[in-house]
């Protein structure tokens, strides 16, 4: 028996991220244990006249890649899938998980070639976007491996996930039609602002971002959403920050992590497990150790870590600081085949200064913005 909530948020996805149109090229990349979005996600796209398939992977077999493959196949990146990258118009990326830490005990080095040469399909997709050339979204689909890192049964972990994303709303279309238009205000606003000056426990970093421009996240690259971000001035990063929730990254896990930066650059790093795996990806390339992010979470629905950045970057009251990639098309000049997004959280001992004036402070703006134009169509 289906589950009609499923059907909603293909259709959320269909129409509100991507705005299908018939004739386009539609790819649906996921796990096989997430049938019960891909058939939806298909079924929805081919009523709209697009041309869909299903690019569907197994459980475990990259897994195998980097335990058994040689180093000219850990590296190897099809040529059919980078072509394929440029010949569609529309892609969605269901993150479905059997088991979320079996990375847990594969050889750090081979793990991150691999991850690197991959990242060459991830920076394609980018480029593509930021030319207006194709629309990505990336959503998640239940399952009793995220409902296990999230502590909660797969009934009220899919009731989290399905409340999150508004898809039992009468209209959700409107629901992030309308958030869109509170987190376009706030950006505006923060596109004034030349330096930020984040203060909480063991943090006090200053960021510039002046210059840069900021922007709403209402559901059109990530369901659920709910943030404001950008890409900071690559050497305006000072200080020391600490990032409180643990960062899940390729089957891996890093605890309480630290940071020291100078000019941008990740000098010190030190964390309560996975320091090791977090120095690893802080030498994965020359951008590795810069950053690439800065990002107020706005969504106070969700308001509890869940071990997946899809929700926990969103979380109200915390900011997150990604190292690795910038966003080009906000200004950000640091390439690397990393983005890994770290969550500080501000909600107990926080606050945040925009050019010297106390604007945040427990993990709420002390004002609310004024009203704006609408959403910015990307």
């Amino acid at each position: 028996m289906s589950d009609p909530r499923y059907d909603r948020l293909a259709e959320l996805v269909l129409d509100h991220s991507l705005r299908l149109q018939p004739g386009e090229v539609l790819r649906i990349e996921a796990d096989a244990v997430a049938e019960p979005l891909v058939v939806p996600l298909h079924r929805e796209a081919i009523k709209r006249g697009a041309h869909a398939y299903a690019a569907l992977d197994l459980s475990g077999l990259t897994e195998l890649l980097v335990a058994h493959g040689a180093e000219e196949q850990i590296g190897f990146v099809s040529p059919i899938a980078l072509r394929e990258m440029d010949a569609i118009d529309a892609s969605i990326t269901i993150w479905s998980e059997t088991n979320t830490r079996s990375f847990s005990r594969a050889d750090t080095d081979r793990r991150q070639r691999q991850l690197a040469a991959q990242r060459q399909l991830a920076l394609r997709r980018r480029d593509r976007i930021a030319r207006g050339e194709h629309r990505w979204c990336g959503t998640l689909c239940p399952t009793e491996a995220h409902a296990q890192d999230a502590e909660m049964s797969l009934e009220d972990y899919e009731a989290f996930v399905f409340g999150a994303c508004h898809v039992l709303d009468d209209d959700p279309v409107a629901h992030w039609t309308g958030v869109g238009e509170q987190m376009q205000a706030r950006a505006d606003e923060l596109a004034a602002v030349r330096e930020l000056r984040i203060v909480g426990e063991d943090t006090d970093l200053t960021v510039v971002v002046r210059g840069r421009t900021w922007r709403p996240a209402y559901g059109r690259k990530n369901v659920p959403d709910g943030e404001v971000y950008t890409s900071p001035v690559e050497s305006g990063i000072n200080g020391t920050i600490r990032f409180g929730f643990p960062a899940v990254f390729g089957g891996r896990e890093v605890d309480d992590a630290r940071l020291r930066l100078e000019e941008g650059r990740v000098v010190a790093a030190e964390a309560a497990g996975g320091e090791d795996y977090l120095r690893s990806l802080l030498e994965l390339d020359d951008g590795a150790s810069g950053v690439g992010e800065i990002a107020f979470g706005l969504n106070y629905e969700i308001d509890r870590f869940t071990r997946n950045i899809l929700f926990d970057e969103k979380i109200g009251g915390t900011m997150h600081l990604a190292l690795g990639m910038g966003f080009e098309d906000l200004g950000g000049l640091n390439r690397s085949a990393l983005h890994l997004d770290l969550i500080c959280d501000l909600r107990r001992e926080g606050e945040v200064y925009a050019d010297g004036e106390l604007v945040w402070r427990n993990g709420h703006f002390l004002q609310d913005p004024q009203p704006a134009r609408p959403a910015e169509r990307v």
